[in-house]
């Protein structure tokens, strides 16, 4: 598995097909030389999607699942990208654990549900385009939510970075993707900010 967007930022994926929804947050343009958008035009997007997916299906150990984007379906996937990312830094802010809340308007998509051979029933994803990286997105987040994993994925509290983030801290208390890149650079700018306050020097 490569999970390319969380990669070029330095991290380790979430646990199974959770590292899907990680991924698809950090498809966004951040750090420090910045990366690129790899939702900015259909040919990024749609290579970016092959490959994901087939991280995804070996994460979880599902059936491959093809999706075909056109090029109507970019802004409808980029807002709903960033919707699912305000809603997730809301989480991160301190409300109740595993919901999914705040300013974001998330869309209403399909989600399947089916029978594995065991017994046990599990979401699949439904629609095309868009609307499937959608569905495929929720369910994984409800999966998530049921065993608790949900709380777990942070947005990076730089707001120069704001990747994605899965927190493995032991008290589920970490706020930065890597402290030593953006917590030191955040923690180094409010001393100076105080410094200056105080009327001191900066140096």
């Amino acid at each position: 598995m490569t999970w390319a967007a969380v990669a070029r930022y330095g991290m380790d994926p979430a646990p199974g097909g959770l590292a899907f929804v990680q991924e698809f947050m950090n498809t966004i343009a951040a750090g420090k030389p910045r990366r690129d958008d790899l939702l900015a035009d259909l040919s990024s997007a749609q290579k970016w999607l092959d490959d994901a997916l087939s991280d995804w299906a070996e994460a979880t150990a599902a059936a491959p699942v093809a999706v075909t984007l056109e090029q109507d379906d970019l802004d409808r996937l980029r807002d709903f990208r960033d919707n699912l990312r305000q809603a997730t830094a809301a989480v991160g802010e301190g409300t109740q654990n595993n919901e999914v809340t705040g300013p974001a308007t998330l869309p209403v998509v399909p989600v399947g549900m089916q029978w594995d051979e065991s017994g046990s029933v599990r979401p699949v994803p439904r629609g095309s385009g868009w609307r499937k990286v959608a569905s495929l997105t929720a369910a994984e987040m409800f999966k998530a939510q049921v065993d608790g994993s949900w709380s777990r994925v942070k947005a990076c509290r730089n707001p120069r970075c704001a990747v994605a983030f899965y927190d493995r801290s032991r008290n589920n208390s970490g706020v930065w993707h890597d402290v030593k890149v953006c917590g030191n650079a955040a923690n180094l700018r409010a001393y100076r900010a105080r410094r200056r306050a105080a009327g001191g020097t900066t140096t």
